[in-house]
């Protein structure tokens, strides 16, 4: 019903189905993203007649000519020298320290190291591989199964584009054009909602199967291994309070907090005689794979926005579901079902560049405040880290383990339930997103 209603709103004909059909099916057959996205772009330029394709170099360049990008290389690339210079191991020493007195305490301290690893490297699939080399045979050690240790670091490693500073955050503001400094405020207080309940989860599910014990230390202990622990690892926690400080202070910009906290990383590697000249080639190679899957699907997803715009689809959509229903409530659901959807088959990049501008509309027509929105699309968004069939932290893990997907999927259905809980929170509670914000952006 509502594709009819939206293809006899635009008038919508084969310049764009064509395209469409075809972005699919190059999907299904494993094709890069990027090259789906340019392919269909292209397709509908040349069959709609709607821009010439001499413009088209010029809007590749234009999508990825933006210093905010900068960024997003360098968050990558310090968390790329956490590792490898031993400091994400005092994370996980200061975050077992903090949980040893609850039952389950590993599995939290898990979820903690995987919120710290967020805090620097902006990256979830980073995270994902850096704490499950470090955590999942441990956790297994500790009595839990293999899948759910699985599942709980595919769940932990979401808050890596959840918690800032966030490459999405960073995108899906150079989208819309809104500060990418306002929106890793605006998420602080999400970020750590689905912190917390991905925490919540673990000790409900681990109280249920009586997985894991502990607990059963006095105070004298707790704080004398906690102690211990911050005095062999306090240096760790330089590199996020120089980030969080720096960006939230209003001292330095998103890519200069990165550049320092490259600086200050790699320092502190060579101080501890953790990493020598010999790693930078390895290091640079690896954050450069991983930038180069992220620009060209920006880049690419220029002139299809440019398109999509022209032919009046974001317009169109909107018309067509307030056709349909003027619940602001309704719309929501829809918006964050769309938005689950589209997490489950595609990463987070091109569903930022692609449904943004078609949403965006949508969420001002029922009045929602564009902060809140886009901590709405990111915290949705970032779901379908764990759900199949395209869950990029299910493969993540599944691969540094070699455990089926489909077992680390079944037991990340507790996480999902109630991650989707604090996205309808997000999504009809304002507040949430808009608490720490200046009076101006409310």
């Amino acid at each position: 019903m509502l594709w009819n209603t939206l293809n006899q709103t635009v008038e919508l004909g084969w310049d764009f189905y064509l395209p469409v059909i075809m972005f699919v099916g190059l999907i299904a057959l494993a094709v890069p993203v990027w090259a789906a996205i340019g392919a269909a772009a292209i397709t509908m330029l040349i069959m709609s007649g709607d821009m010439p394709l001499s413009a088209v170099g010029e809007s590749l360049f234009t999508g990825i000519d933006a210093f905010a990008l900068t960024a997003v290389p360098l968050f990558i690339l310090t968390g790329d020298v956490l590792v490898r210079t031993g400091l994400s191991r005092k994370f996980l020493d200061v975050a077992e320290a903090l949980t040893q007195f609850a039952k389950g305490g590993f599995g939290s301290a898990t979820v903690l190291v995987c919120g710290m690893f967020a805090a620097i490297s902006g990256s979830d699939a980073a995270g994902a591989a850096a704490v499950g080399r470090m955590t999942i045979d441990r956790l297994v050690e500790s009595g839990y199964p293999r899948p759910y240790a699985c599942a709980l670091v595919a769940a932990g490693a979401c808050t890596g584009i959840l918690i800032p500073p966030s490459i999405a955050y960073i995108i899906i503001g150079l989208v819309l054009g809104i500060s990418a400094s306002t929106l890793f405020l605006a998420a602080l207080i999400p970020g750590l909602c689905i912190l917390i309940s991905i925490l919540v989860t673990n000790v409900v599910m681990n109280r249920i199967n009586g997985w894991e014990g502990g607990g059963n230390i006095s105070a004298g202990e707790y704080f004398g291994n906690l102690g211990r622990s911050l005095k062999s690892g306090w240096y760790a926690f330089i590199v996020p309070g120089i980030i969080f400080y720096g960006i939230f202070s209003g001292r330095l910009t998103p890519t200069e907090a990165g550049a320092t906290a490259v600086v200050v990383t790699v320092l502190m590697g060579f101080i501890l005689r953790t990493l020598s000249l010999s790693d930078f080639p390895a290091m640079l190679v690896s954050s450069a794979k991983v930038n180069g899957v992220i620009l060209p699907i920006i880049a690419f997803s220029a002139p299809l926005a440019e398109a999509l715009a022209i032919m009046g689809v974001p317009q169109g959509f909107v018309a067509a579901v307030t056709g349909m229903t003027d619940e602001p409530w309704l719309l929501i659901l829809l918006m964050i079902g769309i938005l689950i959807a589209a997490g489950c088959v595609m990463e987070t990049t091109p569903n930022i560049v692609i449904l943004a501008p078609i949403l965006k509309p949508l969420a001002d027509n029922i009045g929602m405040n564009e902060i809140q929105f886009c901590i709405m699309m990111i915290t949705a968004l970032g779901v379908g880290f764990i759900t199949p069939p395209l869950g990029l932290n299910l493969f993540v893990v599944s691969g540094i383990t070699g455990e089926s997907i489909l077992k680390i999927a079944a037991r990340a259905v507790p996480f999902v339930l109630f991650m989707l809980l604090v996205v309808l929170l997000i999504a009809y509670l304002p507040a949430i997103s808009t608490t720490l914000l200046p009076d101006i952006y409310k």
